[in-house]
This record gives C-alpha cells, sequence and structure tokens, in this order.
C-alpha cells in the first residue's frame, strides 16, 4: 500500500470535493486518509499503480462516478526514420528489456512536475521492486540525439556528470559519492559491466537503474517533449510500467510517439496500447457475489470500472496490470455495484469449532521460545532460483509461470533464516530467532506428489553447537519429551560439529553450527548455529 498526496486545487480542477464525493473515493476502493485546504491524501494499494498519477486516478475515478465509461482511446504516432534505440547484446545478462516512448507537447506546472516525479518514484519501488525489477528515466527530448543505444560498459570506460552535480565522475566513484547512486549501488556493482544509454553522438543519458546523466536527464515545466525509457529484469513489468506513464502524460495533452526497439533477436515498437480480453461469466458472478444481476447491469458496472463488455468477453484497458483472471472482474463488479449494498447473511447452518491440535502445539512452542528470549519472524514459503542454485538443493517444487525471482517452494526453513540473518546482519546482536512454518517436499506416495509438513527452526547468533543444545533440551524438557542426538553430516553445517535429532530411533531434526563458507556467501558476519525439527510426530506425543 501507498499513500499518495494530491493538490486539492488540482483536483477539484476535475471533480468538486463534497462530502458525497469523499464517500465516493472511499467506496472506489481507494480510502480517503486525509484532507484539508492544501492537500488531499489518498491511500493506494499495490494492485491499481494505475491510479498513483493524478491523471490515472481522474481517469478512473470519472468513470466510476459515471463520467465517460468504457476503455479511453489514445492516438499513437507510428515512429520517425530516426526514433530509434538500439539494444546491444552486453546487457543480455544485466538488465535485458527496455521499453521506450516520446511524449509531445505535454503542458508541465510545478504541481504537475511534482506530480510525474511521485508517479515515477512509486512505480519504481512498487512495480519496481526498488529498481530491482524495473526503473525509469524521464529526459527533456530536445537534448537527445537519435538514435540512442542501450549498450554495457566497463565501470572505468564511464564518464559523466551525475544529475545534481556539477562534477564529472567515473562510474565506480559515482556509485560511492552520489547519495542517489549509493543507495541503488546494489543492483550493478557485482557486475563486470554497468549497463548505459548513450545516443548517438556518445553522450551517456543515464545509467540504469542508478541515476540521469545532469546534461540530458532534468526535466523542468519548460520541457515539453518527453523521452521515457524503463528498463529492468522483467519483461512485462517494463512494458506495463511505460503504458502507465505513458498514458498519463497524455492525459495531460501530450501526444504519444511510438519508438523502435532493435534488438539482435527483435524488432518492436513501443508503447503498445493493446485491450486485454478476458472470458467472462454472468453466473460465476451471481454466484460469488450472491447476487441476481442480469447481463444489461453488468455491463454497465463493468463500464464504471473502465472495462467494456460483450458477448461473454470483457476487454479491459492496457494500464489495468491488476486484471489477471475473471476473479479479478467480478471484485472490479462488486465495487462498482458498491460493496455496502451487499446485505449480509447468517449462513443457514449451525457449527461448532475447536483449536485443533497442530495450532495448541504451534503455539505452545512459541511461547516456549519466546519465554526463552528468541524473536518469531515469518518468511515466504518461496525461496529463490539462486538460494536453489547455492544450496544445490536438487528436487526443490518449482512454480509455473512464476512472475518473479522467487520460484520454488521452501524445502526446509534453514535458507529463509540465513536469509533473514544476511538481510539484518548490520542490526545489533546477539540475534535470536525462530520460525514456525510449512515446508515442501517431493513425495511420491502422496495424492498430489508433495508432502507439506510444519517445521520450526531456532537460530542464534553470535553461537555455537553447545549452546543451541541448551535451548532444546529446555524447549523438550518443556515438552515432556525425550531426545537423542547422533552425530551427522549436514549442508550447509560444520562436519563434526553437527548432529541429527531423533525421537524413539526416528530422526525428526538437526543443530550445529553454520559453515564458515555458508556465512561469508551470505555476507554474515558472525558465528551462526541453528535447528530445525519436523513437528509431524511431536504433534502425536503431546497431550
Amino acid at each position: 500500500m501507498t499513500n499518495i498526496i494530491f493538490s486539492r486545487k488540482e483536483f477539484e480542477q476535475h471533480i468538486k470535493i463534497t462530502p458525497e464525493i469523499e464517500e465516493k473515493i472511499t467506496l472506489f476502493g481507494t480510502p480517503l486518509e486525509n484532507i484539508d485546504k492544501e492537500n488531499i491524501e489518498i491511500e493506494i494499494f499495490p494492485n491499481r499503480p494505475d491510479l498513483i498519477s493524478l491523471q490515472g486516478f481522474m481517469r478512473s475515478f470519472k468513470k466510476f462516478l459515471g463520467k465517460k465509461p468504457g476503455i479511453e482511446k489514445y492516438n499513437l504516432k507510428k515512429p520517425e526514420d530516426n526514433l530509434k534505440v538500439y539494444i546491444d547484446s552486453s546487457v543480455n545478462n544485466i538488465r535485458p528489456f527496455l521499453a521506450c516512448a516520446l511524449i509531445k507537447k505535454v503542458d508541465l506546472t510545478d504541481e504537475k512536475l511534482k506530480d510525474l516525479i511521485n508517479l515515477q518514484e512509486k512505480l519504481a519501488i512498487t512495480l519496481g521492486r526498488n529498481r530491482k525489477k524495473m526503473a525509469i528515466g524521464i529526459y527533456p527530448s530536445d537534448k537527445l540525439d537519435f538514435p540512442l543505444k542501450y549498450i554495457a560498459k566497463k565501470p572505468q570506460e564511464i564518464k559523466f556528470k551525475p544529475l545534481g552535480s556539477n562534477n564529472e565522475l567515473n562510474a565506480e566513484d559515482i556509485l560511492i559519492m552520489n547519495p542517489t547512486a549509493r543507495k541503488y549501488s546494489h543492483l550493478i556493482k557485482d557486475f563486470e559491466k554497468y549497463p548505459l544509454i548513450i545516443d548517438s553522438k556518445g553522450n551517456i543519458l543515464s545509467m540504469p537503474p542508478i541515476i540521469n546523466s545532469e546534461e540530458s536527464g532534468r526535466v523542468d515545466i519548460k520541457t515539453k517533449d518527453l523521452f521515457i525509457e524503463c528498463t529492468g529484469t522483467d519483461k512485462s513489468t517494463v512494458e506495463k510500467t511505460l503504458i502507465i506513464i505513458a498514458t498519463s502524460l497524455a492525459d495531460l495533452g501530450g501526444t504519444i510517439q511510438q519508438i523502435e526497439i532493435i534488438s539482435d533477436k527483435e524488432k518492436n515498437i513501443f508503447p503498445k496500447l493493446t485491450n486485454q480480453k478476458v472470458k467472462f461469466s454472468v453466473e460465476n458472478t451471481n454466484k460469488l457475489l450472491g447476487l441476481s444481476l442480469n447481463e444489461s447491469q453488468i455491463s454497465k458496472l463493468l463500464e464504471k470500472m473502465g472495462h467494456e463488455f460483450k458477448k461473454n468477453i470483457v476487454e479491459v484497458a492496457p494500464w489495468r496490470v491488476d486484471i489477471l483472471h475473471e476473479v479479478d472482474l467480478i471484485e472490479d463488479v462488486a465495487i462498482a455495484y458498491g460493496y455496502n449494498n451487499l446485505a449480509p447473511e447468517i449462513p443457514n447452518i449451525s457449527t461448532s469449532g475447536e483449536e485443533s491440535k497442530q495450532s495448541i502445539v504451534k503455539r505452545k512452542l512459541s511461547e516456549i521460545l519466546s519465554g526463552l528470549g528468541l524473536l518469531e519472524i515469518s518468511t515466504y514459503h518461496l525461496i529463490k532460483q539462486k538460494e536453489v542454485e547455492d544450496y544445490n538443493l536438487k528436487s526443490c517444487l518449482e512454480l509455473l509461470d512464476s512472475k518473479n525471482e522467487y520460484k520454488y517452494l521452501r524445502p526446509n526453513l534453514i535458507i529463509p533464516m540465513l536469509r533473514v540473518m544476511s538481510e539484518n546482519k548490520d542490526v545489533q546482536y546477539p540475534q535470536k530467532l525462530f520460525e514456525i512454518g510449512r515446508v515442501f517436499n517431493k513425495n511420491s506416495s502422496k495424492e498430489n506428489g508433495i508432502a507439506e509438513d510444519d517445521n520450526v527452526v531456532i537460530s542464534l547468533s553470535p553461537s555455537n553447537a553447545t549452546e543451541i543444545k541448551k535451548h532444546l533440551d529446555y524447549l523438550f524438557k518443556m515438552i515432556n519429551i525425550e531426545y537423542q542426538i547422533k552425530e551427522k553430516i549436514i549442508h550447509p553445517l560444520i562436519e563434526g560439529r553437527t548432529c541429527s535429532i531423533l525421537i524413539n530411533n526416528k530422526e525428526i531434526g538437526y543443530f550445529g553450527d553454520v559453515h564458515p563458507s555458508t556465512l561469508k556467501k551470505e555476507g554474515i558476519n558472525m558465528p551462526v548455529s541453528i535447528a530445525e525439527i519436523c513437528l509431524t510426530d511431536i504433534y502425536e506425543l503431546i497431550n
């Protein structure tokens, strides 16, 4: 979630704010956080990045109010002969994807420029995952000599004035000395070459995703023609972000000029404003919402949300990046209908419930470990492809069509635990953490081929195997279970300092000291001891 502050004066140039409009803003699914004489603050949920700019918000909100229903149409001018950007193969393993547009005759004011910069930053934080997945550059086109080139060069070959500086610096110095560049330096500093966008005269526009050039990357209210580029590691995110920015600027009176992108593999023209078509069922809509709407009524509700509905097909605007499934459209129907108009019903069934045995055990373990001064954490069920490779996991369950770097179901809790410790290595020590969570492994005896278990992991730093065994002794004493240990080799722990944990001669877990090579790879500077236990057998033993 992100909070957006619009100028009240700019807002009311479109819609006069009244008590009724204030209520409608919240009913639109964008809670009104604050309003005063100067500003209006609205909460935008992550699934609607198209609402971050005032222009994007007004485009959709006016339709919600019944004005200009359906999908907005934009005229696209085809690329001129020199409006080309060439992608060099040197960026393929760094940030391979690029999409660009030229927006002509934009009427900028101080407030509109502020809104544009805010849109750029918020999109880079949300859709772009803090510029890792996607970053945005905006330039005055009159300072550029087309065609442009997207290329990677060695740091010592790169020299330009970063935005906000009067001094020319090489790339390595920029990453160290410039505050903005330093903040995002981790995104490229481990590569042998850094990505650049340069014009036909060799002038550097930017070093994405780090910083623009002072000489060609500064936009002000006198700028009329804007060149927009989006670079990143995810093709879909890059292209959709460009659409959001280009259409927002077109709503300021600009004209969208397409640009040809040429690589060694293909040629493309951006931006592409092709409507998405999604199959849609009136029956499913009424079933999920508990309503009895006919096709005509649903069509009008979908129009209020900026869609067009004909013959069981809904056309969705290209900037609506949140529409992935029919259910997303049904949610839009519910918003347009009004959640406040849905009548709550008490189920016509008699039920009784109680806390499951598994929940009781997990709660008890959590209370014991918290009492020992450990902090409970909660991590994703998914792990990164790089982590699978680093820990040599050969039988992980991979997700189909994953949209980000988290592609595999976690087979244990030690990997996310070490990730958390790596990300918090600068936090005060000692660090005493635990997590109780679900793990997933292949098992052919299961109906779906997947075994799901609850595990608990304990991590202490600085610590050693002797210290963590004391914690295990106390934990098992408190749940009244006897356990045994047996020396074992377990990656990524130290041989000779690692033992398996057994109950009735059955192995249920392990503990030991994390190997120095693993700590070095994770960037952890303190010794770490860790224990992980499967709770399946413990559930049966605790009364």
